[in-house]
C-alpha cells in the first residue's frame, strides 16, 4: 500500500513537473552543471594525481637514492686548463652501508658513463650504465627483447650490453638486434637483451634511467672505462673521478625506509668533507603527493559544490514560486482530508525527482568532459566510481534540503485561506 502510494506521488510529481518544461528545465541545468563539474573536476584531479604517484612507484617505494653530487667548490674552481674533480660515492661508501644498517636488503650500485655508440654506420651518445642484475630487480622495467644482465656475467666480465628499445631503434631501426655487436668508444659489446625505459622526472626525484642508456655489467665498466672521465671542451678538457655515480638501496620494509635514509645521510657527511652526495627517498615523495592529492580533491570538490548549492537556491526559489501557484489545490486537498505529512511529501517527491534526474544528467555530462580532455589534450583523466556515488547522493541531499522549506510552507496553509485563493 505504502509502496503504490510512493509511486503515485512520483508518477505525479512527474506530471506536475512537465506542466512547466521549459521552467522544469532551466530549474535542473543549475544541478546539472553542478553534478557535472563535480565528477569532471574529480576526475582531473584524480588522473594527474594519479600519473605523479605511477611515476613515484615506478622508483620503488622501498628503494632509497644515493647520487652523486658535483660540490659547490668544484663547479667553480675549474677556471684552470687542466682540471681534476674528485667527489661522490665510492665503494668504501657501499661497503660501510651494506655492513652498518641490519635494516636494508641489497644495495645496487652504478657507474655512468657517456660514450658514443656504434653499429655499422650509425651512432648514438648513449649514457653507458655499469651496474649488477639487481637493478633489473629493484626498478622493474618491461623486457621487450632478449634477456636482461646476469650473475655470470658480472662475474665473468662478459662483454654483453643491454639497450633500451629508444636506443635501439636509433641505432638498428627495423634491423634485428639481439646478437648484434655494439661498439661503445674502443670496446665491442654483444647486445644481448631490450628494455623499455621511463626515464624524466617522479616529483622532484629523478629516474635512475634515461632513454639514451645502456646496461652493462660494473665489473666490465671498472676494467674497461676506470673511474676518471675526461671531457674536452674549447678552453682545454677536464677530468672527473667518481667511483660510484649512484647507489640503489633497498630496505627491507617499508617502515625501515625513513630511518635508513637518515642514518645514510649521517654516515656520508661524517665521512666526506664536502656535500658531495644526494639522498632522495622516493616514500617520502609518495606520501607527499597522497597528501597533495587529498588536497588537491578537497579544493576542487569545494569549488565544484558551490555550484551545486546554487543549483539547490534554484530548485528552492522554483518551489516557492509553486506551493504560491498551487495554494487552490492545496487547498481542496486539504478540505478533502489529505494530511500534511502527505502534502509535504508530495512537495518534497517533486524537489527529489527534479534533483536527482538533473543529478544522472550532471553524471553524464561529467564523464564526458573529461573524455574530451583526455582526447585532445592528452592529459590523464580518471572518473573513480566513488565521485559518482557522491554526486548522486548529493544531488538528492540537494533535493531533499532545498525542497524541505517550500513543502513544509505548503502543507501549513490554511485550507480556508487556500480554497478563496484565485
Amino acid at each position: 500500500m505504502a509502496r503504490s502510494r510512493i509511486i503515485r506521488n512520483i508518477l505525479l510529481g512527474i506530471e506536475n513537473l512537465l506542466l512547466h518544461k521549459l521552467r522544469t528545465f532551466l530549474t535542473m541545468l543549475g544541478v546539472v552543471f553542478g553534478v557535472g563539474s563535480v565528477v569532471a573536476m574529480l576526475s582531473v584531479g584524480e588522473g594527474a594525481s594519479q600519473e605523479a604517484l605511477d611515476q613515484i612507484r615506478k622508483i620503488g617505494s622501498n628503494n632509497i637514492l644515493v647520487n652523486s653530487i658535483k660540490a659547490v667548490e668544484d663547479v667553480t674552481s675549474s677556471s684552470t686548463r687542466v682540471n681534476m674533480s674528485i667527489y661522490g660515492l665510492t665503494y668504501e661508501d657501499q661497503r660501510r652501508i651494506e655492513e652498518t644498517f641490519s635494516g636494508i636488503k641489497q644495495t645496487v650500485p652504478v657507474k655512468l658513463i657517456r660514450k658514443e655508440c656504434r653499429i655499422g654506420e650509425r651512432a648514438l651518445e648513449l649514457r653507458v650504465v655499469g651496474t649488477l642484475p639487481a637493478w633489473f630487480e629493484l626498478l622493474q622495467r618491461d623486457v621487450v627483447a632478449g634477456r636482461v644482465l646476469t650473475d655470470s656475467d658480472v662475474q665473468s666480465l662478459a662483454g654483453v650490453v643491454v639497450l633500451t628499445e629508444y636506443g635501439a631503434r636509433r641505432l638498428l631501426a627495423a634491423e634485428n638486434t639481439i646478437g648484434r655487436t655494439l661498439r661503445v668508444g674502443s670496446s665491442y659489446f654483444e647486445i644481448v637483451g631490450i628494455v623499455r625505459s621511463e626515464g624524466g622526472l617522479a616529483g622532484n626525484i629523478q629516474m635512475p634511467d634515461e632513454q639514451i642508456d645502456a646496461y652493462i655489467p660494473i665489473t666490465v665498466a671498472r676494467e674497461r672505462f676506470g673511474d676518471i672521465a675526461t671531457m674536452r671542451s674549447a678552453g682545454g678538457y677536464s677530468r672527473e673521478m667518481v667511483e660510484l655515480h649512484q647507489l640503489i638501496v633497498e630496505a627491507d620494509s617499508m617502515d625501515n625506509v625513513e630511518s635508513v635514509a637518515k642514518g645514510i645521510e649521517a654516515m656520508l657527511a661524517r665521512f666526506h668533507k664536502k656535500e658531495d652526495y644526494r639522498v632522495s627517498v622516493p616514500l617520502a615523495l609518495l606520501r607527499q603527493a597522497e597528501a597533495t592529492k587529498r588536497t588537491f580533491n578537497i579544493v576542487l570538490g569545494s569549488i565544484a559544490a558551490i555550484s551545486l548549492l546554487v543549483g539547490g537556491i534554484g530548485i528552492m526559489n522554483i518551489m516557492l514560486a509553486s506551493v504560491t501557484e498551487r495554494t487552490r489545490e492545496i487547498g481542496v486537498r486539504r478540505a478533502i482530508g489529505a494530511k500534511r505529512r502527505q502534502i509535504i511529501s508530495q512537495f518534497l517527491i517533486e524537489t527529489i525527482v527534479l534533483s536527482t534526474v538533473g543529478g544522472l544528467i550532471g553524471i553524464a555530462l561529467g564523464m564526458f568532459i573529461p573524455w574530451l580532455i583526455t582526447y585532445f589534450a592528452g592529459m590523464p583523466t580518471i572518473v573513480t566510481l566513488k565521485s559518482v556515488l557522491l554526486s548522486v547522493g548529493i544531488s538528492i541531499a540537494v533535493g531533499v534540503v532545498f525542497g524541505l522549506y517550500p513543502a513544509v510552507r505548503a502543507a501549513k496553509v490554511d485550507p480556508i485561506v487556500a480554497l478563496r485563493h484565485e
